[in-house]
């Protein structure tokens, strides 16, 4: 019975499909290194590692509770266990709370302004999941959400949180809005039948433009706010790389096939290591 059970946490928190803090872990590495001007210690790295995996976890628990009826409507979704009744809501909540205890627990070993910014994080992470009931574009809140470990990583390196800070977050709410699309992309006809707000549906015929304009955006802003900081080869080649493989999601979204879009979506994590490893080796050459 406890090893069925954990099993069932273990896809309550989407375990087998690290894509998802895969996508939250490589902007707040690349926001260490930016704001300790290379590597920023292993205490750090640890920190802002396990704090992304125990937080991307505690937010599908909330979000498996807030979209639980809609979740049975949707294709993809309504196999999740709070969804099927295979963990119930405050047994959900109940690990979804442990875990983000936990992951306070790393950020009190840091300082107090990331302490301080934690509660933000936090709140904005609590808020998402209500968004597509009132919001046209929650895939913008979901940004702000998954980019808010950039300005943590700035405080916990730096004790405040510097304007290049919010610049880099700004570059990648665009690259969120990039791939969450995508994956709102997907579940279009489910959504518009049970009436969730997505981007995929305000965009309509749009979203594929979007999409590659948002990319765009992403690169750009990253390029120009590191462009003293990082050797211009390198940002010069990562750039290519990058562009390159939001050149070839294009050619996964443009028919707006489901899997299509499903798979452009789960390869994103490698488009943020991608700019990850850009700064890494930046620093490691400057």
């Amino acid at each position: 019975m406890l090893r069925e059970r954990f099993a069932r946490y273990l896809d309550l928190i989407r375990w087998n499909r690290p894509a998802g803090w895969l996508l939250l872990l490589w902007p707040t590495l690349a926001a260490l290194w930016v704001a300790a001007h290379g590597f920023p210690g292993w205490h750090l790295v640890a920190v802002f590692t396990l704090g992304t995996i125990l937080m991307r976890s505690a937010g599908c628990c909330v979000n498996d509770v807030a979209d639980r009826e809609f979740d049975r409507h949707v294709k993809r979704t309504a196999q999740r266990p709070v969804t099927t009744g295979a963990v119930g809501v405050r047994e959900a909540l109940a690990v979804g709370a442990v875990l983000a205890l936990a992951a306070f627990g790393l950020v009190l070993t840091t300082n107090a302004t990331t302490v301080a910014w934690s509660f933000a994080a936090l709140a904005i992470a609590i808020a998402y999941p209500y968004a597509k009931r009132h919001v046209s574009m929650p895939q913008a809140v979901l940004g702000v959400a998954f980019s808010f470990g950039i300005p943590m990583a700035f405080a916990a390196v730096q004790s405040r949180v510097p304007l290049l800070a919010w610049v880099l977050l700004v570059g990648n709410l665009f690259w969120v809005l990039a791939y969450d699309t995508e994956y709102a992309m997907v579940d279009r006809d489910d959504d518009l039948r049970i009436g969730i707000k997505t981007s995929a549906i305000t965009l309509g015929r749009a979203d594929v433009l979007v999409v590659m304009l948002c990319y765009g955006a992403a690169l750009a802003i990253w390029a120009l706010a590191l462009a003293d900081r990082l050797p211009v080869g390198v940002i010069a080649v990562t750039v290519v790389i990058a562009a390159a493989q939001a050149l070839w999601h294009y050619t996964l979204i443009r028919d707006r096939s489901r899997e299509g879009c499903f798979r452009a979506f789960r390869l994103n994590h490698w488009f943020g290591f991608t700019l990850f490893a850009g700064v890494v080796a930046g620093y490691l050459l400057s």
